[in-house]
């Protein structure tokens, strides 16, 4: 696996380097356009609607409209903002995990430790395995700020990422239940009913054992037209990906660790608890 992403976990005064690594994947098969005609590649072109020229990736920027006016943000604008490099995920709180819910939650990342040694790592992760408590983080990945979680799989501290809480919609289709209350009454012999059936698919989760049958069957479809000859000699159309992990050189910092620790309390306890209010900002 490529790093996606190099930095480190601030816990109050303890850092922890970390490479972080993406921890899910697509399993769908990729297809590209083709005139049905003769199978030529339909390619897309970014052309610009003033001048007509055709524009590279390179020259393109960004804009917002908004009130009929439209500003334009450059690659420069997006470097300047203050979290644009940030390179920390910074633990704010440590929470039950009930209490997250399960509708906030995104991609998720491994966190590998970083450096000559992971002692700061390893404490993180009996931390959390001890408190039976996951932290709320935050970090910025690809010129975005986010919130996230860390918690402790199969031996290894997972971020990952969360929504924020304007970005999750409130309910709003009461409509749709108007009118229908006083005629869908549900009978005592429909709930038992209902309950033996779940009883008869209860079980324990093994997601091994399911298996994407769409997906299954469109690869046994590809493959039968490989057989068949049913192929065109057509030219590579991607190019390699980067190797740039973004890694840094170790740090040949030792952290003391105690010390990071019981300074780390003593601003707490001197009033410096300043995780909560920090982490309602955008």
């Amino acid at each position: 696996m490529r790093a996606v992403w190099t930095g480190s976990v601030t816990f109050g005064l303890v850092n922890v380097p970390v490479k972080a690594y993406g921890a899910t994947e697509d399993h769908d098969l990729s297809f590209h356009q083709v005139h049905d005609k003769d199978g030529g590649r339909i390619r897309y072109e970014r052309r610009c609607e003033v001048c007509g020229e055709k524009v590279e990736y390179k020259h393109i920027d960004k804009a917002f409209e908004e009130d009929g006016d439209t500003v334009v943000i450059t690659d420069e604008d997006f470097d300047s903002l203050p979290e644009a490099d940030n390179d920390e995920i910074e633990v704010v709180q440590f929470v039950p995990a009930d209490q997250i819910d399960p509708l906030m939650l995104e991609k998720s990342y491994y966190l590998a430790p970083e450096g000559k040694t992971p002692k700061s790592y390893l404490l993180l992760r009996q931390t959390l395995l001890d408190s039976e408590l996951i932290a709320v983080v935050r970090f910025a990945l690809r010129q975005k700020t986010r919130l996230g979680v860390l918690r402790v799989v199969n031996k290894v501290i997972v971020l990952q990422g969360l929504m924020w809480a304007d970005e999750v919609r409130e309910l709003d289709f009461d409509d749709e239940f108007k009118g229908t209350k006083s005629r869908a009454k549900i009978g005592e012999k429909e709930l038992k009913l209902s309950k033996q059936l779940v009883e008869s698919y209860a079980s324990d989760f093994t997601p091994e054992e399911f298996e994407d049958d769409y997906q299954a069957e469109l690869r046994k479809l590809v493959d039968a037209k490989f057989e068949q000859g049913e192929t065109l000699d057509t030219e590579a159309t991607f190019g390699a990906e980067g190797s740039d992990d973004g890694s840094e050189d170790d740090d040949d910092n030792v952290v003391d660790l105690m010390a990071a620790l019981k300074a780390s309390l003593d601003k707490r306890d001197g009033g410096g608890k300043s995780g909560s209010g920090k982490g309602k900002s955008a």
